[in-house]
């Protein structure tokens, strides 16, 4: 019989095989999310580069406190199109990292869309 995995032996497993598709390149970065249970990190990567182009999060200076919601989120979606419009980029792939497309991940993402992001 199988042993049971843990919860982030699971998620890195989704993760490996959505990276298996995925490919961040100057003109279309990678998307990446990241969420803890108080906070929510965004980054547009280039890896030919290997470099992070523009970043967001609920834990900066001058932030909102809070990023355990939906509604911070979406906020930080908009300051990430925000500032990836400023280094010149229109477009992106989307990488969930191994989270489900749905709450605070799919708030991100709206709120990317809604600043201007193209997904």
């Amino acid at each position: 019989m199988g042993r049971l995995k843990s919860r982030t032996e699971r998620r890195a497993r989704r993760k490996r095989g959505i990276r298996k598709g995925i490919m961040g390149v100057p003109a279309r970065p990678r998307l990446t999310v990241y969420r803890s249970a108080k906070h929510i990190y965004a980054q547009l990567i280039d890896d030919l580069g290997g470099r992070t182009l523009a970043s967001a999060s609920s834990n900066e200076k001058g932030g909102d406190k809070g990023g355990g919601n939906a509604a911070a989120a979406t906020e930080i979606g908009k300051r990430l199109a925000e500032r990836a419009t400023a280094a010149g980029v229109q477009q992106a792939v989307f990488d969930r990292n191994g989270y489900r497309y749905h709450g605070r991940v799919r708030a991100l993402a709206d709120g990317a869309r809604e600043g201007g992001l193209k997904f």
